[in-house]
Parts: C-alpha cells; sequence; structure tokens
C-alpha cells in the first residue's frame, strides 16, 4: 500500500503543479450589473501567456470612463473588471515580452494592435482596433483573463483590469517609471490626466501668448489647464458647476473662472479674450456645453472635444461661425499621447513643480472604491485612486 500512495503523489504532484502554474488567486472589484456597486471577490487569474505581463497592482485611479461604463452607455458586457489606470511592480512576464523585467515598476495605459496604419503612424490613440481593445474586456481571441469556478469574469478591460491586485497586461501598453517616484501617485496618468495634457500639448499644440478655455474642471479639465500654462497660455478660462473645482482651478493657473450655470457664458469668454477664444476644450461631452464652448471661438480658433457621449450622441454647431472664421473642430482621443515617451514627460514636469497633478489626487482604501466612484460623480473627489491591499 505504502509503494502504491507514494506512485500515485509522483504522478499527481505535477498536475497539481501545472494547474498551480496556470492560475493565481487575487481580489478584485467586479461590476456584476449597471449602476450597482462593485463587489470585491475573490477569482482566480491566469498566469500570464507569452505575450502578457503580470503586474502586482499598488493603486489605480478611478476614471469617468469606468463611471460611463457602469452607467451602460458604452458597450463593455458584465460581470467584468474595470480599472485602466493602474500602477504597479511587474511580477511575471512571457517569453516574448522584452520591454520590462519582473521588478520593474510600471504604469498601464490604453492598448492598441501595434500593426494598423495609424500605429505604424505612431499615433497609437488612433488604433483601428482601439475599441476591441481596450472597451471589449477579451482578449483578440475572445478568452479572458479572470474566472470564478467555472464562471468566466470579462477582462483585459484596456488591456490590464487593474480595480484588482493583480492584472495582465501588455508590452504594448506598459510604460517603465522612475522608481524614485511614489508609484501610488503615477496610475492616472495612463488616461485622464495623459487626456488632459496631450490634448492641449500634442492635439491643440497651444502656442505661448494664446487663451484657453476649458469646460469642465475634473482631473483631465485640470490637466489640461496646468498644461496651458506650461505652454505659455496668458489667458486661461475655467468653466465648472462645482466651486471646489473652480477654486483649484485658480490655484493651478487659471485666470479666470466662470461658473457653469450663469447666463451669457459665450458673452463673457468673448469679453474677456476681446473677440473670441484661441483653444477650447470640453471634457463634459454635454451637447449644450460644446455648443457653447464653440460659439466662444475667435477667429481660427480650435475645439477639442475629449468627453466621452454615449454611442450616437449628436451634436448641433452654427455651421456659419464654424466656417466663416477658419474654426476647427477635433475629437482627441487619450491626448494623442504616446504612453511611452508622455507619461515620463509629464512626470518629469512634475518632479520640476510645474505640473502639480498630486493636488487633484484623493487616496481610498480599495474596500472602499465605492465611495471613491460616488465621490468622483457627486464632484466631492477630482481624481480617486484606490490603494490596493
Amino acid at each position: 500500500m505504502g509503494v502504491g500512495h507514494n506512485k500515485a503523489d509522483r504522478h499527481s504532484l505535477p498536475i497539481l503543479e501545472l494547474l498551480k502554474a496556470k492560475t493565481m488567486q487575487i481580489k478584485a472589484a467586479i461590476a456584476r450589473g449597471l449602476d450597482q456597486d462593485l463587489v470585491i471577490e475573490n477569482l482566480s487569474l491566469d498566469a500570464p501567456r507569452k505575450d502578457e505581463i503580470l503586474v502586482k497592482v499598488v493603486a489605480t485611479g478611478v476614471c469617468h470612463t469606468d463611471l460611463v461604463v457602469i452607467a451602460g452607455l458604452l458597450p463593455t458586457p458584465m460581470p467584468v473588471v474595470l480599472g485602466h489606470e493602474g500602477a504597479g511592480i511587474v511580477q511575471k512576464i512571457g517569453s516574448n515580452v522584452t520591454k520590462v523585467k519582473p521588478g520593474d515598476p510600471v504604469v498601464m495605459t490604453y492598448n492598441t494592435c501595434g500593426s494598423c496604419p495609424s500605429c505604424r503612424d505612431n499615433d497609437m490613440a488612433y488604433c483601428a482596433e482601439f475599441f476591441p481593445r481596450n472597451l471589449f474586456a477579451t482578449r483578440p481571441d475572445g478568452s479572458v483573463g479572470f474566472s470564478k469556478g467555472s464562471d468566466q469574469i470579462y477582462s483585459n478591460f484596456f488591456g490590464q483590469s487593474s480595480f484588482a491586485s493583480h492584472a495582465l497586461c501588455h508590452e504594448r501598453n506598459v510604460v517603465k517609471v522612475d522608481p524614485e517616484v511614489d508609484l501610488e501617485l503615477l496610475g492616472p496618468l495612463g488616461c485622464g490626466i495623459q487626456t488632459g495634457a496631450g490634448t492641449v500639448m500634442n492635439a491643440l499644440k497651444i502656442e505661448a501668448g494664446k487663451s484657453f478655455v476649458v469646460f469642465g474642471a475634473g482631473a483631465v479639465g485640470l490637466s489640461g489647464l496646468m498644461a496651458a500654462r506650461i505652454q505659455g497660455a496668458t489667458t486661461i478660462i475655467a468653466v465648472d458647476l462645482h466651486q471646489g473645482r473652480l477654486d483649484m482651478a485658480k490655484e493651478l493657473g487659471a485666470t479666470h473662472i466662470i461658473k457653469g450655470d450663469v447666463k451669457h457664458i459665450v458673452k463673457q469668454i468673448i469679453d474677456i479674450t476681446d473677440g473670441g477664444v484661441d483653444y477650447a476644450m470640453d471634457t463634459t461631452a454635454n451637447g449644450a456645453v460644446i455648443r457653447n464652448a464653440s460659439d466662444a471661438l475667435g477667429i481660427r480658433g480650435a475645439l477639442a472635444l475629449v468627453g466621452v457621449p454615449p454611442l450616437g450622441a449628436e451634436i448641433t454647431l452654427d455651421n456659419t461661425h464654424m466656417m466663416s472664421g477658419g474654426r476647427k473642430l477635433i475629437g482627441v482621443v487619450e491626448g494623442e499621447s504616446d504612453g511611452d515617451t508622455f507619461i515620463p514627460k509629464l512626470i518629469e514636469l512634475w518632479k520640476q513643480g510645474q505640473f502639480p497633478f498630486d493636488k487633484l489626487v484623493t487616496f481610498y482604501n480599495f474596500e472602499d472604491i465605492n465611495t471613491a466612484i460616488n465621490d468622483s460623480r457627486s464632484g466631492k473627489s477630482i481624481k480617486p485612486i484606490v490603494r490596493m491591499p
């Protein structure tokens, strides 16, 4: 009997070890239904495939896009692990990965295919596969990385699903960062912060001495405002409904603030800028607000739309106004940023004291993630970051 028992053990141990190698137990916050609180549960996470990277998440920002998915305004299936502003430490890498190694501190950003015309032109924000790679919450082959028993949990949201203790990301959406900087602070650079700053620096390319207005002074809008100051804009206007955010805008460099519910906003902006603003950015995705932003443009002015609207949303503009003054309307995704170069640039600007995005941040423990989400919705917190246990 003893010999037979040992023989069975010798055969069963490799199978057990193989099973252990294929999955690990993690904690994640799951969105199981529309407009419901996230639920923290124990899940199984796949080992990284040859082109994947396992990251132990340190902290993750809460972004408006997460809230939009919870509200059912984007085509992301449920149950799903959201989170797309993750920062952490590389734990394991697949055999094809050369960009990072275990132990490296990283920020995870949006995912791209690497082979479409936009990616080949280094314009990855307009990747032909942006929606499936970021919003459909599966790998390209339709598989997912998270499971609970026999149930699959949608993951790979923005190539990471970082509302979790561990995440699987990809070589194209991981950015190695300065190990001397507090990693807990850096996750939002992967989406919201780079969207605002990149829209100003990369897309609008604001010139020194020009005027700028941002409609919506949340994390994205205030990041754009700070970037406008860095670019040398001399008139910087912030419009928002929350007085606290307007006060923060003044602290960060706004020369003028306007409450979003007052009358004649367009006239105020035209008066302040002596004829209309040179550059505008809308973060609200609200049709009436976008109309105000476009009407406030001066001759040859440009308006960037960065807010996430419901699918199929339409806007109405004054065609004569836009055409006759050579005014421009552009849509901008992720600040047209190449994370490998732009995220380190923002970190360096922060170290120099020019880009104090840390003033936007409020930290929460992972178990308080629903409080963080609700505080973001209400405007109580500008940029919540949840710390992982």
